[in-house]
C-alpha cells in the first residue's frame, strides 16, 4: 500500500553521515505503514548545524534524526520545547516542528528498553550495571529507571563522572538513593551480582574491552553492548568468558530508537521485527 501524495521529507543529520543506516530503516517503516516518505542523509558543516536545521524545516521537512556530533547542539536549539526524555539526557536525537516552534526528544533510551524487553533481559527484578557515563549513558539512564529495574549502578573509568551523572539525574527526577548508585570500573559490588550488564562506552569501536572487575554475572545474566557489528563485539566475547549466559549487540536498539522517532513524526508505530531481521542479514552479508 502506497500513497499518491507528495512524499513526506525526513532526514538524518551528522558529520560524518555516509555510514548511517537510518534511511534504509525508515524507508522500510514507510513501506510497511503505507506512508510516502523521502528520507535523506544530510552532511552538516561542523560550524553550521543550526543553519542546516533551519534550511531543512524551511523547505517543508517533517522530522530530523540527529547523530554525532550534534546531539547537544540539537538539545540547545530545542531547549524551549523538550520532552522529559531529552531534558534528562541533555541531548536530542529527534527534531520536529509544531506551529513554527522546534521540538526535541531523545529516543535512544526507549529503543534500548524495548530491545531489552524483547529479549526478556529486563524486568522489575533486574539488577543493572551500566558501564560508561558519557552521552550514551545519559540517554538511557532515565528510561532504564522508568522501566522499573530493581537497581541501577553506573561505573566509569573516571568515577567522578559517574557520580556527576547520577547527581544530575537525582536533581531532575529523584529516585531512592539505594536504587541509583555510581563508582569506578572496579566498584561493582559482590561477585556474580548483576543480571544485566550494559556497555554504553565506545570501547568496542576500537576493539577494546572496559577494564571492569571479573565475575560480574549472576545466573542466567545478560550482557548487552550498545555498539553493533557483523559479529560479536569484544565486550560480548569478554562477557561470555566471564560467565554471561546471554549476549546481544545494540542493533535492536538502533531500530527501536528509529521506530520511536517514526511514531513521533507520523503517529504510527511500525513493526521493528522484520526490519531488524533484514538489517541483521544485510550487515552479516557485508562482511
Amino acid at each position: 500500500m502506497t500513497s499518491s501524495h507528495a512524499p513526506t521529507l525526513c532526514a538524518v543529520v551528522g558529520n560524518p553521515i555516509e555510514h548511517s543506516r537510518s534511511p534504509a530503516i525508515h524507508q522500510q517503516f514507510a513501506e510497511q505503514t503505507g506512508i510516502a516518505l523521502r528520507y535523506d542523509r544530510i552532511l552538516s558543516p561542523l560550524d553550521g548545524f543550526a543553519r542546516t536545521v533551519d534550511e531543512f524545516f524551511d523547505a517543508g521537512g517533517r522530522g530530523l534524526n540527529i547523530t554525532v556530533p550534534f546531539k547537544l547542539e540539537a538539545w540547545e536549539l530545542a531547549r524551549m520545547h523538550l520532552s522529559q526524555r531529552a531534558t534528562l539526557a541533555q541531548a536530542v536525537n529527534t527534531l520536529w516542528t509544531e506551529q513554527g516552534a522546534l521540538y526535541g526528544c531523545n529516543t535512544d533510551g526507549v529503543g534500548l528498553v524495548q530491545d531489552l524487553q524483547r529479549l526478556a533481559a529486563l524486568n522489575t527484578d533486574t539488577r543493572v550495571l551500566l558501564i560508561g557515563a558519557g552521552g550514551a549513558a545519559r540517554g538511557v539512564l532515565g528510561p532504564l529507571l522508568d522501566a522499573g529495574c530493581a537497581r541501577l549502578h553506573v561505573i566509569n573509568r573516571t568515577a567522578i563522572r559517574a557520580h556527576e551523572l547520577i547527581a544530575q539525574h537525582q536533581k531532575l527526577a529523584p529516585v531512592e538513593p539505594h536504587k541509583l548508585t555510581a563508582g569506578g570500573l572496579e566498584e561493582v559490588g559482590s561477585p556474580e551480582s548483576w543480571d544485566l550488564v550494559i556497555n554504553s562506552s565506545s570501547s568496542s569501536l576500537s576493539g577494546e574491552v572496559p577494564a571492569v572487575a571479573p565475575q560480574l554475572y549472576a545466573k542466567n545474566a545478560w550482557a548487552y553492548d550498545m555498539m553493533y557489528g557483523a559479529k560479536d563485539t569484544p565486550f560480548m566475547l569478554a562477557a561470555q568468558r566471564d560467565g554471561a549466559a546471554h549476549t546481544s549487540d545494540g542493533l535492536g536498539m538502533l531500530v527501536g530508537q528509529a521506530a520511536e522517532s517514526f511514531y513521533i513524526w507520523h503517529g504510527i508505530r511500525p513493526d521493528v521485527m522484520p526490519v531488524l531481521s533484514d538489517l541483521r542479514q544485510a550487515i552479516r552479508g557485508a562482511r
